[in-house]
């Protein structure tokens, strides 16, 4: 049985760069890599409901959007051609999709006994997923002082597993 699956995996501030699927890597490792392994998971969590999905996504899922000027959904966005990529943006984007894919997953499983929860971590900034801007690098180091250790920034969704 499977009664917890926490999809934690992320990077930030990537140079742009295109998996051999086509695909941007931001995009593809901080939400399509969580999308695949559910959907290949979803009998066994329903066969071990009670259960839960925990998708750890980001407050900076707030600055961006995936519609364009007419508020049509642009999915192009979440793959931009390299003129069009900013990192930052590329990560916000893909936890949104955590969210909105969160969401769904939950309205689909629930009735099966599979809830499905996203989180923000809390801010931390003990973690290298800034490692290849060397900005963030620097904010990073200066900010840690005034935000969360990686031991309680793990233990929010650990909470989650357990409610």
């Amino acid at each position: 049985p499977l009664h917890i699956l926490v999809c934690n995996a992320a990077v930030c501030t990537q140079p742009w760069n295109l998996t051999e699927d086509g695909l941007e890597t931001t995009f593809q490792i901080c939400h399509l890599g969580h999308f695949h392994l559910v959907q290949l998971l979803q009998d066994v969590l329903r066969h071990s409901a009670p259960a839960r999905v925990v998708v750890v996504s980001s407050e900076s899922h707030r600055f961006t959007d995936l519609v364009d000027s007419c508020g049509k959904v642009e999915l192009k966005l979440l793959s931009p051609p390299q003129k069009e990529y900013w990192s930052m943006l590329a990560y916000n984007r893909a936890k949104l999709c955590n969210i909105l894919f969160s969401n769904e997953l939950h309205r689909r499983m629930s009735p099966h006994g599979v809830t499905c929860n996203a989180l923000h971590p809390g801010n931390m900034m003990y973690t290298s997923i800034h490692r290849s801007w060397w900005l963030m690098t620097l904010l990073f180091t200066f900010a840690r002082p005034f935000t969360k250790s990686m031991v309680r920034a793990r233990d929010y969704p650990l909470s989650l597993d357990l409610v």
